[in-house]
């Protein structure tokens, strides 16, 4: 928990509890999310089979988590240390151009 406080820079265990708080509600609420707006688009289990469903249920959960995470990171006032996090996250994943 002490590195992660010092990687972090977090400086309060209340912020610490904060920031993983966030970072439950941010996982779950996204994952609920993604379900109903595949249906929506028509996509289902049934219609497009299981090799194909959950890689795409995968992909669909990566921008709304981004959003999400910036915007229960702002409600819970750690905006700054939530968009630095998004921003090292597309960083790694080749996406680092997005912010140049």
């Amino acid at each position: 928990m002490n590195k992660l406080r010092e990687r972090w820079n977090i400086k309060s265990n209340f912020q610490f509890f904060i920031i993983l708080l966030v970072f439950a509600i941010t996982g779950s609420t996204s994952a609920l999310i993604a379900k109903p707006l595949l249906t929506l688009l028509g996509i289902t289990k049934g219609t497009v089979g299981l090799w194909f469903y959950y890689p795409l249920y995968l992909i669909i959960i990566l921008p709304i988590y981004k959003i999400l995470l910036l915007v229960i990171g702002t409600l819970a006032g750690q905006r700054l240390f939530f968009w630095n996090f998004i921003k090292r996250m597309l960083t790694r994943m080749g996406l680092g151009f997005l912010f140049k």
